[in-house]
């Protein structure tokens, strides 16, 4: 099923501000809440879905991929925000909504959906990945080894040895914030912070992991399988949701980000979706017509090359190109027609060109040998 605009689902103009899209998405948000909705089914996906809007919408780099590639700039086609779970949405965008505990929405609603203890992300790793042009137009899948943090499996990721010696913060009770009650000539002002004993984790640990030294985490290397869709470009970013580094003692994993780059291709060079490339003819070829074989990213194919053929025609070979990214047809491979002009003639060559020289059929001419032009011309410049 294909995703909805994102700017359709937030109900705002592509133009709009920073603002007017943090306005729309707490809006949307709030009324879709799975809390205030429990008898609607659609109601969490509708959540999930604004969030996932938000996220791409809110952040500058990411609004500005989707705004020229679409959801393939930002998701890489099975990459990104469309496995965002309620806890991302939680630790992510609590700022908007402002305090409560553990979830942002405790406020509007009583209560939260984390359990009240602060849901922590890890930081995303950036890769750099090289495509030549044949991967480029077809899509690919590449098998990359990246060295992430993962959950220490002798302790679960909690950072306690053999995983049990935890024991519940006496500051916030298990809960990861502190409130705190100031009184004010407006009545009391109440704020909400992390728990500064525990850091929002809501338990400490008693006896360190001796695998990972209390971290609840590893540094390991892992084959990590990348399904690049066809027409992706140089610059480009695709996220792999999850694939990140995973936080201290828990939290949710961050994401793989990769960076693409096209390589260079020996003959052909990419103009948008379309194809280029130049080929040279001889002035005798170009007279007489010859058929001749040129590159394609599919393969060699042969064209023919019409008597009379003048430099600087193109010729275009339909649906030879790269494929849109966004499904929206095939490119074209356009050949630029350049009729090569020989350096050095030898003496028998020479005297064959003054003789060609000499004829009026090789003599040449504008739009429809328009009669008199050349005579028009010396008497212009003399």
């Amino acid at each position: 099923m294909a995703k909805r605009d994102y700017y359709e689902i937030l109900g705002v103009e592509k133009g709009a501000g920073a603002d007017e899209i943090k306005k729309a998405y707490r809006k949307i948000a709030i009324k879709f809440h799975p809390d205030k909705n429990p008898d609607d089914p659609t109601a969490e996906d509708k959540f999930k879905e604004a969030a996932e809007a938000y996220e791409v919408l809110s952040d500058q780099d990411k609004r500005a991929r989707y705004d020229r590639f679409g959801h393939q700039g930002v998701n890489g086609g099975g990459f990104g925000g469309g496995g965002m779970n309620m806890e991302d949405i939680f630790s992510q965008f609590g700022d908007i909504f402002g305090g409560g505990q553990g979830s942002p929405f405790g406020d509007f609603f009583g209560g939260g959906r984390s359990g009240g203890r602060r849901v922590r992300k890890g930081s995303n790793l950036r890769i750099k990945l090289k495509l030549n042009l044949e991967e480029v137009a077809n899509g690919v899948e590449k098998k990359i080894k990246v060295k992430r943090y993962v959950a220490c499996n002798i302790c679960g990721g909690n950072g306690s040895k053999n995983g049990a010696s935890l024991q519940t913060c006496n500051t916030c009770q298990g809960s990861g914030q502190v409130r705190k009650v100031v009184n004010t000539m407006l009545g009391q002002m109440v704020s909400t912070n992390t728990c500064p004993t525990c850091d929002g984790e809501g338990q400490k640990v008693t006896q360190k992991c001796d695998a990972c030294h209390g971290e609840g985490r590893e540094l390991k290397e892992e084959v990590i399988s990348i399904n690049v869709p066809a027409g992706v470009a140089d610059g480009m970013q695709l996220s792999m949701s999850g694939k990140g580094n995973v936080p201290e003692r828990g939290g949710v994993a961050g994401d793989l980000l990769i960076q693409i780059e096209e390589e260079p291709h020996l003959f052909l060079k990419r103009d948008g979706n379309n194809v280029v490339f130049d080929q040279y003819i001889s002035f005798v070829d170009a007279a007489l017509g010859a058929n001749i074989e040129v590159p394609t990213i599919e393969g060699k194919v042969k064209i023919k090359i019409d008597p009379g053929t003048q430099g600087g025609k193109i010729l275009r070979l339909r649906g030879k190109g790269i494929k849109d990214i966004n499904g929206y047809g095939k490119g074209d491979q356009l050949i630029h027609i350049n009729v090569w002009t020989p350096k050095n003639v030898s003496n028998e060559e020479r005297a064959m060109l003054e003789k060609l020289r000499s004829s009026d059929n090789f003599t040449p001419h504008p739009g429809k040998h328009e009669k008199g032009f050349f005579e028009k011309m010396k008497e212009y410049f003399a």
